[in-house]
């Protein structure tokens, strides 16, 4: 294994005696033995098949292999892989380490979370998707039936490794998938993140979540930011059954909300432009599924994220910044899902 590039960043994210580190760049991977906790004794390496990665934790390891797909991030899989754990003898003084994408890192954050009411884990986030937003900030979690990600915890990582030297064998939709995330983060910051290369964005990326973490540590407030895109792109993922992936269902959330933010006087139609043009300019969709023509089925989705807590809320921009906004109008709901079709 190449050692780690020199150029290689690390962001803290400030939560105190829990705080730690987010090391960006190419190779950081060979950096793992060094970020494993102090008195662990074994490593149980959660990935799946087709990651390709192997890694070194310095330790006595064993690998669990995760199911592929969003489908896995169940509390079927939940108990699966616990099981398989406790079965392996292993314990509180051991380390988990995650070696995938958004999925792994979500079901092993959450797996992490509850065996035996929480061991450390450490991500070592394979995929652009998980290094510029789900390895970062404790927030684990599976899906049900009826919504995504509504079984869940919040479980700080002892450290994340986002080794850009992995994203070069991410198929390309995996990749787009990434780039919806990223999208995200142009509208969470007055920064030009179009100006920086590749490795300079994701590091710029994880500073903007790391710095509303570490004020907002379990989105009782200015957390929800990073939300902004997702009530829709959650009710897409659950009524098409996963068949876009997270950040294209992002990027049409993104501009959903501009749609709707629109048509409530809170930003011009240039900057719904704006939005258009970076969703497109990571070759992302910025148009609904032709499947999904039930406007019905997405509202009742609308009902059941997690923000929705007195009422339907949404993260909408304005010239103040993405801020929640409770009590959207139905027929500007509806008028603006007619907008993205």
């Amino acid at each position: 294994m190449a050692p780690a590039d020199s150029r290689a960043q690390i962001v803290t994210v400030d939560l105190d005696a829990r705080s730690y580190d987010v090391h960006v760049g190419p190779g950081v991977r060979a950096r793992l033995n060094s970020v494993i906790p102090a008195g662990a004794r074994r490593a149980a390496v959660l990935t799946q098949r087709d990651i390709g990665w192997t890694v070194d934790s310095g330790l006595d390891q064993s690998v669990f292999t995760v199911a592929d797909g969003e489908e896995a991030k169940s509390l079927a899989e939940v108990e699966r892989l616990c099981r398989e754990m406790s079965g392996a003898g292993f314990t509180r003084s051991d380390v988990i380490v995650a070696v995938g994408g958004g999925v792994v890192t979500d079901l092993a954050g959450f797996v992490a979370a509850v065996y035996h009411r929480g061991i450390p884990y450490v991500s070592v986030a394979s995929s652009l998707l998980a290094q510029v937003d789900a390895a970062i900030g404790g927030k684990t979690g599976v899906n049900l039936p009826e919504g995504k990600n509504l079984v869940g915890a919040f479980w700080q990582p002892h450290a994340v490794l986002c080794d850009t030297e992995m994203l070069a064998t991410l198929p390309a939709r995996e990749l787009r998938s990434g780039q919806g995330e990223l999208a995200k983060y142009h509208f969470l910051t007055g920064d030009d993140l179009d100006g920086l290369g590749l490795d300079e964005r994701i590091a710029a990326a994880v500073r903007i979540k790391a710095d509303v973490v570490a004020a907002d540590e379990r989105e009782g407030g200015r957390r929800a930011v990073l939300n902004y895109g997702h009530t829709l792109a959650h009710a897409i993922e659950t009524a098409g059954r996963y068949d876009l992936r997270h950040g294209e269902a992002v990027a049409v959330g993104l501009i959903y909300a501009a749609e709707v933010a629109a048509r409530m006087g809170r930003i011009d139609t240039g900057r719904v432009a704006e939005h258009r043009q970076v969703v497109t300019g990571y070759g992302l969709p910025d148009r609904l599924p032709a499947a999904l023509e039930d406007d019905d089925e997405l509202l009742a989705l609308f009902g059941r994220d997690k923000k929705s807590v007195d009422g339907l809320t949404l993260m909408l921009d304005s010239d103040r910044g993405v801020e929640p906004v409770v009590g959207v109008p139905e027929s500007v709901l509806r008028d603006a899902l007619a907008a993205v079709r």
